[in-house]
């Protein structure tokens, strides 16, 4: 779509001359008058540019630019404006910079020039739009509607993070690996005062114990042997935003020293300086271990500790909350189906089954896996049974953990949820090898109808009917 430029000019013959000028370059002209006219026009079809004398009657070329930013301010847009001025008006000029103009131009005016001041304008005009675009789509992606599902454990979770995200304070998530962890860390920042600010997210089980110090705090030319040049760390790089420390009990205690002096004082010294850095950061801290077992061994600071540990998100496992696997399913089949290009309008009742009947492990990484594969080796419109992986594929039956073969998890079970999670599945599966004649999937499961009805009714499944 081609630019649009409004020219604002008392002279009817500049006016004319600047639109075929800019015409004839591909941009869509408006002219104007006077500032209020051009006020006017903006409002109707607001411009990529504004090019506009300053010295006409009325309103001036300052106060048009001033009314300009406060609109374009007012509604989250931006426009970029080139003043013309007189030639030696030098402190005019230099008044229309301050309040907010991109560039100046004084008269006479070569053609060639213009044109050109007004395409770098333009240039910074789209690169900004395009900054804009993709801060908005990651402040979609990871504000509170990013972290997907309805169940009662993660209505505590958005709970938490609705009370916590304006504030500065520190928090802890702890969460199996794979549940989801950096996902609230992000939707904490994006939906939060700090948005605008950077979030950085460090790994630290992935750091060098020798380089986790001048990573994290960084460090100064010559402290050390291949130090050619400062660097600034990850902490000052998160100067005013958030930064995320996962697997934090990775940190070696020598570091953990300097991360809880950063965090009380606010300020920290690289390694090799003598001069402090202060620094604004907000820590949020995650690990898939229970750090209080880290602080009773001796491999985590206590007082550390106290210090991330102010707010704790307890991030459940997927197999406790096995009613959001289908909207789980339902989100990364959108994000996966556009991503690969394909028109999927939805997941088979056996296809969701076999995902509810899951354990899943590997938590909600597993599943966008499971559904990335599934989305990529899918040939027809319903992501089907036979786009899933055998494991799934296999039936209930063999998904149930059973003790006798594969041993008691480590990490433990709530087998109150998967015993729903089965309980549903098959209710499920028999409605549909009954051709949803609910009377004749009572008699598969060999129950009452009264007592199939009622747990259809505790999985909210019971429409009313018998068929």
């Amino acid at each position: 779509m081609a630019e649009r430029i409004l020219v604002v000019d008392d002279e009817l013959s500049m006016r004319q001359f600047l639109r075929i000028l800019f015409s004839r370059e591909g941009y869509v002209v408006d002219v104007a008058e006077s500032g209020e006219r051009a006020l006017s026009q903006a409002r109707q079809d607001w411009p990529d540019l504004v090019l506009t004398d300053l010295n006409m009657p009325g309103m001036s070329g300052i106060e048009l630019l001033r009314e300009l930013k406060g609109l374009a301010a007012r509604d989250r847009r931006d426009v970029e404006v080139v003043v013309v001025t007189a030639y030696g008006s030098t402190e005019s000029a230099v008044e229309a910079m301050r309040v907010g103009a991109a560039d100046y131009i004084t008269k006479p005016f070569n053609n060639n020039e213009l044109l050109l001041v007004v395409r770098r304008a333009l240039e910074r005009h789209r690169l900004e739009v395009q900054v804009e675009r993709l801060r908005s789509e990651v402040r979609g992606q990871y504000h509170l509607g990013g972290l997907v599902g309805s169940s009662k454990p993660m209505q505590e979770v958005y709970d938490l993070v609705r009370r916590i995200k304006d504030t500065r304070i520190n928090c802890l998530i702890e969460g199996e690996s794979g549940s989801g962890k950096e996902m609230v860390a992000r939707a904490i920042h994006f939906s939060g005062a700090r948005r605008d600010e950077p979030f950085v997210a460090v790994n630290c089980g992935a750091i060098p114990e020798a380089l986790v110090e001048s990573e994290l705090f960084g460090h100064v030319k010559g402290a050390f042997t291949g130090a050619v040049r400062d660097k600034a760390g990850l902490i000052k790089a998160a100067h005013g935003g958030t930064l995320f420390l996962d697997e934090v009990v990775s940190l070696p205690l020598s570091a953990q020293v300097v991360l809880l002096r950063a965090i009380q004082e606010r300020r920290f010294t690289p390694v090799g300086a003598v001069r402090e850095v202060e620094v604004d950061v907000r820590i949020v801290a995650a690990c898939n271990v229970r750090l209080e077992d880290a602080v009773a061994d001796g491999s985590f600071r206590e007082d550390l500790y106290y210090r991330l540990n102010v707010v704790r998100i307890v991030l459940p496992p997927l197999r406790v909350r096995s009613d959001d696997i289908a909207d789980l399913a339902r989100h990364f089949l959108k994000r996966f189906g556009e991503e690969y290009g394909k028109e999927l309008v939805g997941i088979s009742p056996p296809a969701l089954d076999a995902l509810r009947a899951w354990h899943f492990p590997g938590n909600v990484r597993e599943l966008q896996n499971v559904v990335e594969r599934a989305v990529a080796l899918s040939q027809g419109p319903l992501l089907g049974l036979e786009d899933l992986p055998e494991k799934l594929r296999g039936g209930v039956a063999s998904t149930v953990p059973v003790a006798e073969e594969q041993g008691f998890p480590p990490e433990g079970l709530n087998l109150d949820a998967l015993l729903a999670s089965q309980e549903r599945a098959w209710l499920l599966r028999a409605i549909e090898a009954a051709d949803g004649n609910k009377t004749n999937a009572a008699r598969l499961l060999q129950m009452s109808f009264r007592s199939f009805r009622y747990r259809l009714a505790k999985f909210g499944l019971d429409d009313g009917g018998t068929d």
